[in-house]
C-alpha cells in the first residue's frame, strides 16, 4: 500500500518500506519537533478586513470557517508527521476529518486511537479534542479489487480487512458521506531510496512511480466525482524534484518531479471538469522516525539530519521547520481565501528553494557570506 510522508511525504514512506521490506507503500510521516505557530480560525470569511496585532503567534489574516466540510486525508497513522498536522489545520477551522491509513499499521492507529495515545497531540485551539470520525483502511498502490495480488490478500498483515483500494475507498466515502469537499494526498514511497538512480532497478523505480505519484492521480479521479465544486486536492513533494539531492534516490527524485507536473495538469483538467483546485506543498526537510530511517550509518548523523542541518546553514530563514508549518499553509491552500489558486508547488523551506549556492561551503573559507 503506501506510506505516507514524513521529510516531505515521501522520505517517511520510504523509510517505512525498508524497514516493513514490502512492496506496499503507507509509512506515517513524523516530526519530532512541535511549535506554538497555528493558523488562527477565528476570523470571518474571504471578504473580511485583515486582522492585525502585536502577538507572536502565527495567525491567518482571515477569518477561515470549513464548518460542514469533510476532509479525506490519504495518509495517517499516528500523530507526528503531515498529515496529521493538516488534519489539526483543517479540524481547527471546523471541518470533518476522515482518514486513510495503510492496512499493516491498522488495528496499531486504531489502539493508539482507543487507548488515548494521541489525545495531547489532538487538542485543538478551542481545547477540545480533535475527533476522527473514520478511519479507513487503503492501500493506494492498488486502484481496484483486481489489482491486488494473491500474496497480498493472504499476507497476515492484511488479515481480515477488505475494501482497502482506490476504487474502495471512494465507494465506502460516498457511502457514508455523499460528498466531500478536502482530498490530501500524504502518500509516498520509494523502496529503493537509499540507491543511486544509476543502481535502482526498473520494479524500484516503477514502485517509487506508483506508490508516490500516480497514487494522486488515481485518487483523483475517484473522488473527484464525489467532491463538492470549489473543493481542493493537495499533495506533498520535495525539492529532489528539480534540484540534485545525493541520498535521496531509488526514483524518489523522479516521482517527485511526476507528482509536480501531475498537478499542473490535473489543476486545469479537474478545475475544467469538476471545479476543482490541485496543488501541491514542496515542504523542507523535517526530521521523524521513518525519515531517520534512511542513510543510517554507524557513527555518523542520518540523511535526514544532514538535510536539517543543511537548510539552517543556507536556507534564507534559519529557523526550524515544524509539521504545523505544513499545516498552516495546507489550511491556506484548502480553504476559500485559496479560491484562485490552483496549479502551484508552494514551498514551505524557509526560503531554502531559492539558494543557488551554498554559503556554509569550505570554497568560501574566511569569507563572510552573510
Amino acid at each position: 500500500m503506501f506510506r505516507f510522508s514524513s521529510i516531505i511525504g515521501a522520505f517517511a514512506f520510504a523509510a517505512m518500506a525498508l524497514a516493513s521490506s514490502t512492496v506496499s507503500a503507507f509509512a506515517p510521516a513524523m516530526d519530532v519537533g512541535r511549535t506554538a505557530f497555528r493558523a488562527s480560525t477565528s476570523v470571518a470569511d474571504s471578504s473580511a478586513p485583515i486582522a492585525r496585532n502585536g502577538k507572536t503567534e502565527l495567525n491567518m489574516a482571515a477569518t477561515i470557517d470549513l464548518k460542514g466540510k469533510v476532509a479525506f486525508i490519504a495518509g495517517v497513522a499516528d500523530s507526528s508527521g503531515y498529515g496529521w498536522a493538516i488534519a489539526k489545520s483543517l479540524a481547527n477551522a471546523g471541518a470533518t476529518i476522515i482518514v486513510g491509513t495503510w492496512p499493516p499499521v491498522l488495528k496499531i492507529f486504531e489502539k493508539g486511537l482507543s487507548m488515548g495515545k494521541f489525545d495531547d497531540d489532538s487538542i485543538l485551539e478551542n481545547g477540545s479534542k480533535m475527533e476522527i470520525a473514520k478511519v479507513y483502511p487503503l492501500d493506494a498502490v492498488f486502484d481496484c479489487p483486481e489489482d491486488v495480488p494473491e500474496e497480498i490478500k493472504n499476507n497476515k498483515r492484511y488479515a481480515g480487512l477488505d475494501g482497502y483500494t482506490i476504487e474502495e475507498v471512494a465507494k465506502s466515502i460516498e457511502a457514508d458521506y455523499g460528498k466531500i469537499d478536502i482530498v490530501v494526498h500524504s502518500l509516498a514511497n520509494g523502496p529503493e531510496v537509499t540507491k543511486p538512480l544509476l543502481e535502482t532497478s526498473r520494479k524500484g523505480y516503477l514502485a517509487a512511480s506508483s506508490a508516490s505519484a500516480y497514487s494522486a492521480v488515481s485518487l483523483l479521479q475517484k473522488l473527484a466525482p464525489i467532491m463538492n465544486k470549489g473543493g481542493a486536492f493537495l499533495s506533498l513533494t520535495y525539492i529532489a524534484s528539480e534540484k540534485v539531492i545525493p541520498g535521496y534516490g531509488g526514483g524518489m527524485s523522479s516521482a517527485k518531479a511526476q507528482l509536480e507536473s501531475d498537478t499542473r495538469t490535473l489543476a486545469f483538467e479537474a478545475g475544467r471538469k469538476y471545479g476543482l483546485r490541485v496543488n501541491t506543498i514542496s515542504a523542507g526537510p523535517l526530521k521523524s522516525r521513518a525519515a531517520s530511517a534512511i542513510g543510517k550509518e554507524p557513527g555518523q548523523k542520518t540523511f535526514i539530519e544532514y538535510a536539517i542541518d543543511y537548510s539552517k546553514a543556507n536556507a534564507p530563514l534559519a529557523q526550524d521547520l515544524y509539521s504545523e508549518d505544513v499545516g498552516n499553509t495546507a489550511l491556506f491552500l484548502t480553504s476559500p481565501l485559496g479560491r484562485t489558486v490552483t496549479g502551484v508547488t508552494m514551498y514551505v523551506d524557509n526560503g531554502l528553494n531559492v539558494m543557488g549556492m551554498a554559503v556554509d561551503s569550505k570554497s568560501f573559507d574566511g569569507r563572510d557570506m552573510v
